[in-house]
């Protein structure tokens, strides 16, 4: 079993200091026998909610690997003087699995996705054993959905299951399959990283990755449905303004 790797505390959360080839590497070398491990990747939407609302932050202290997700909240950090660990954008981590690790011929278990999307992804990587399950709207509010999600995931034993349902809804099952202890692999905390893969949405060129401006190509291609989120995530220069006052 690979070892836990060091960490960066950054917001109250402890973030594995992997770049994103160690994290692949990392966890190809997990056995898909080992107990269920969850896999979060909290960005600046995510990180403004968890200071807000203080009692999800046990859904990420809870996970086995914390990536940052953002490379504007890396650089605002480090512009305040504090450390920030490696970014590993979700979107990667989930796109180097699949080009890299994954076989075709290995069980693959997916929560969330409109059926088209997860069966243009299987049909890109010739999966041959992907098992989806898509929940209904709202089914984290619905105890049945919520433990016919979990029970779906357990009888699919997989050495990656990705949890594409939105946050905190991914991280409330993760972690209801962490506690319940019955799940095997690794579960991803993914969000809308398959949409990418199967070729439903278009990730900003590497330079703008690059320049910690995908944010603004996302912007520009869904303005209506993120502008509101964007406005609100601005709330991460005062958290980590406020961070570094408290660490000085």
């Amino acid at each position: 079993m690979p070892s836990d790797p060091p960490t960066t505390t950054l917001l109250g959360l402890d973030f594995a200091c992997l770049d994103l080839t160690a994290t692949l590497r990392l966890l190809a070398e997990r056995p898909a026998q080992a107990p269920f491990a969850a896999v979060v990747t909290p960005n600046a939407d995510h990180l403004v909610r968890l200071a807000q609302q203080p009692g999800l932050l046990p859904l990420y202290q809870g996970a086995w690997l914390r990536l940052l997700d953002s490379r504007v909240v890396a650089r605002v950090a480090q512009a305040f003087g504090l450390l920030a660990p490696p970014v590993v954008p979700g979107s990667d981590l989930t796109s180097g699995l699949f080009h890299q690790v994954i076989r075709p011929d290995e069980p693959v278990t997916v929560l969330g996705g409109e059926p088209r999307v997860i069966a243009a992804v299987q049909a890109r990587f010739g999966l041959t054993r992907l098992a989806h399950h898509n929940p209904p709207m709202g089914f984290d509010r619905n105890p049945e959905a919520i433990a016919a999600a979990i029970g779906f995931i357990e009888a699919h034993p997989a050495r990656f299951t990705f949890l594409a349902v939105g946050s905190p809804r991914q991280e409330v099952v993760a972690a209801a399959l962490v506690k319940r202890g019955l799940a095997t692999g690794v579960g991803l905390c993914i969000g809308a990283s398959l949409l990418f893969l199967a070729g439903e949405e278009r990730r900003a060129p590497a330079w703008l990755q690059r320049a910690g401006m995908e944010w603004a190509w996302r912007l520009a291609q869904d303005p209506r449905r993120l502008a509101r989120r964007y406005w609100g995530n601005t709330a991460i220069v005062r958290l980590l303004f406020q961070e570094s006052r408290r660490d000085g």
